[in-house]
């Protein structure tokens, strides 16, 4: 049994007839001789409708009820799609998370997948089913409780099948051809990568790069699945599309392979804070606490006893960080004299595993950012990337003046 995961992303379901043209898709693929586990994703803008809704509804919502609410966009997806399989005459039927079972962790709105059993999919092929239409994103805890695994959850859930049932490849379809260097919306030169390594691609997702879910290339990367992404909208090769990949299997590659960039970032600082052994754990414990995803962090030297510690964090979480630092403040837990945000600010990061190898990258980005009057706030680097804060403004200056001084427009 041959089996084949393929995923289609919400601009690719957008509508009913975009569904109908995915569902050619599969058509050609069972063709083939494969068996296919189709993952969709909530229709184009559908999982943001959800999600106003229960903010307001309850700005401090219930995590368990956020995830009832937001997971039926993908219920109504994935009964499209196996009807228009039916209609075209090839054995479908759908399947919400807790029919497969997905199973998960508790963690509401960002639960993990612990485990797929293959049982219930795997009879349905036996007995004649050719594609199971799979509701992504969802899966169900230890508790009998419906759980989603964060935005672009999709992803994760298409390379998680496809790990677990040994499939020859995982096709993410999305509105994009390809991974390209940069976000082709706002950068005219960018190009489209014919490979990328796990590591590069890990990296640009977490900092911003919306192609694909972070967990899911580190589930691609750990169980070495054949990822490739390709467009909805063109015409499919052998070729077509981005492989993401591993390193050994990149002949060459530029110090820098893209620029990626988020734009809901906030910058929020604790001013005058003691300078003391454990004060760091006193703050940041609360804020895990509470689900507030810290990224950068900074402390400036102390005087008198006395330093500033700032990072950031999503724009969403502002609220919830500000909670739970103020209730630590009252318990006594830490002292500070100000919380200060600003919520005006952008990340901005370059990606290369040819960093390694190449001096003076920091320097290049430094000096680039320098030469457009772009100030930096805040600075964090990894082996492979550099990333910095910025004022929200100039973000598209930065991400283009970046591309442009690293060459990112020509192959290496």
């Amino acid at each position: 049994m041959s089996i084949l995961v393929m995923k289609f992303g919400g601009t690719s379901v957008a509508n009913v007839d975009r569904i109908a043209r995915a569902a050619k898709r599969v058509a050609v693929e069972v063709a083939k001789g494969h068996d296919v586990i189709v993952i969709v994703s909530a229709m184009a803008g559908e999982t943001n409708k959800l999600v106003g809704f229960v903010q307001d509804t309850s700005p401090l919502y219930d995590a368990r009820e956020y995830d009832a609410v937001t997971s039926s966009g993908e219920n109504v997806t994935a009964g499209l799609m196996a009807l228009r399989l039916q209609e075209m005459d090839i054995p479908a039927r759908s399947w919400q998370g807790w029919q497969v079972p997905v199973m998960t962790t508790s963690a509401h709105g960002s639960a993990r997948i612990e485990a797929i059993p293959t049982d219930n999919i795997l009879r349905k092929f036996r007995e004649g089913m050719k594609v199971a239409v799979v509701a992504g994103f969802q899966g169900i805890s230890p508790e009998g409780r419906v759980t989603t695994l964060g935005r672009g959850g999709s992803d994760t859930t298409a390379v998680a099948f496809a790990a677990a049932f040994d499939a020859v490849r995982c096709d993410i379809y999305t509105d994009v051809d390809g991974v390209y260097t940069t976000d082709p919306r706002i950068c005219e030169k960018a190009r489209k990568l014919d490979r990328i390594a796990f590591e590069e691609m890990l990296e640009l997702a977490s900092l911003g790069a919306k192609v694909l879910q972070t967990r899911s290339v580190e589930l691609a990367m750990r169980y070495k699945v054949k990822l490739r992404v390709l467009s909805s909208f063109e015409e499919q090769t052998d070729e077509a599309g981005t492989l993401v990949c591993d390193e050994e299997d990149i002949m060459e590659s530029n110090a820098v392979a893209g620029v990626a960039y988020s734009r809901d970032e906030a910058k929020m600082t604790l001013t005058s804070v003691p300078d003391r052994p454990g004060i760091a754990a006193a703050i940041f414990g609360p804020l895990a606490e509470a689900g507030v995803n810290v990224d950068m962090i900074v402390q400036n030297i102390s005087e008198h006893g006395r330093t500033d510690m700032t990072f950031s964090c999503p724009n969403d979480q502002v609220l919830r960080a500000e909670k739970a630092l103020g209730e630590a403040k009252a318990r006594g837990d830490i002292g500070f004299e100000e919380l200060v945000t600003d919520q005006g600010v952008a990340k901005v990061s370059v990606v290369g595993i040819g960093m390694r190898s190449h001096a003076g990258v920091a320097a290049q980005m430094f000096k680039a950012l320098a030469a457009e009057n772009v100030n930096i706030k805040v600075i964090t680097t990894s082996e492979i990337k550099i990333s910095v804060l910025i004022d929200r403004k100039y973000m598209e200056l930065a991400v283009q003046a970046l591309h442009d001084a690293f060459g990112l427009e020509k192959a290496a």
